[in-house]
């Protein structure tokens, strides 16, 4: 296994300029040190149009930002709510934009992306719960939005990859409306860091300091085998929409999500999963710097197109 050369360099700049933001000692460090890492995605394309609104939370309503894909056909779009990632502590509707525009123009899907609460001043199940609230809504008022309900999924990256399918989770277990795909980008899915890519490719992009510091500070003292936080665990996957798994060969996160793919396959869930050889954590955001992501990107648009038009 072979790092992809300009991640590797990417890696080797991120070595020089210190520590990860694991150890940051404060929360604000660590959410510099995101804004900071997410700032390599690159040019950012022109979309049809965007919009800031507001989504009822669970207790509050919440920043969300519609993208319109550019060339769009009239009438109703297939769409997905997206849930970003930065461990449940840092990102929003900002770090992302480059990201949600290019899925936008790739899928041609409307893209509503949700800044969901964050950890420490805000503790599990808060992300969890503003994620499937809003989810519900964007369900409920898809015609409004302009979105066709029946071709309505969700995607998230990393810790919003969890949220994503722990929502489809949650979903199933209140008899909503099933949605019609989960596009996960190097989820986590099991927080328990036991695995041979953990071993392999820890490194300053993620570490488990990092984890660990993101986990004690969103849900202290919880059992880290719950599958609300540890997808993988859940022990009963059927049912659940069908299913985009795309994980980084290099990346500690890569056992984690094979393995979730198998268990999903086996609980008799449609899923697709693509390995990217020589990828890192993170490395679909960092187009800046590694030309790849573009090109996984186009294949991710691809692979919905091609769902939204059955």
């Amino acid at each position: 296994m072979a790092f992809d050369p300009h991640a590797r360099r990417f890696l080797d700049m991120l070595a020089a300029a210190g520590p990860s933001a694991g150890g940051a000692s404060s929360v604000s460090a660590r959410r510099d040190a995101f804004r900071t890492l997410m700032r390599f995605g690159g040019s950012r394309p022109a979309v049809g149009g965007i919009e800031d609104i507001r989504l009822p939370g669970t207790d509050v309503s919440l920043p969300a930002r519609i993208y319109r894909p550019a060339d769009a056909p009239p009438g109703p779009l297939p769409g997905f709510v997206f849930l970003h990632g930065g461990g449940l502590v840092a990102g929003g509707l900002d770090t992302h934009d480059t990201l949600c525009r290019i899925l936008a123009s790739e899928t041609g899907c409307r893209v509503i992306a949700v800044e969901y609460r964050l950890a420490p001043e805000h503790k599990f199940p808060s992300a969890h719960e503003d994620a499937c609230a809003s989810t519900r809504w964007v369900l409920d008022h898809a015609a409004d939005l302009d979105i066709d309900p029946a071709r309505l999924g969700i995607a998230g990256d990393s810790a919003g990859g969890t949220l994503a399918t722990v929502v489809c989770q949650m979903l199933r277990q209140a008899q909503a409306p099933r949605l019609a795909f989960q596009l996960l980008l190097c989820p986590i899915t099991d927080v328990l860091m036991e695995t041979d890519s953990w071993r392999l490719f820890e490194t300053s992009l993620l570490d488990k300091a990092t984890l660990r510091g993101d986990l004690e500070r969103y849900a202290p003292g919880l059992d880290p085998s719950d599958p609300r936080i540890s997808p993988l665990r859940a022990p009963d996957l059927g049912g659940l929409p069908p299913a985009f798994i795309h994980t980084a060969e290099c990346d500690p996160l890569c056992d984690e999500g094979k393995a979730y793919a198998d268990k999903l396959t086996s609980a008799g869930v449609a899923v697709r999963h693509t390995c990217h050889a020589g990828m890192v954590h993170l490395f679909y955001a960092l187009g800046g710097v590694i030309p790849y992501a573009r090109v996984a990107l186009t294949q991710i648009g691809e692979e919905i197109r091609l769902l939204a038009a059955t």
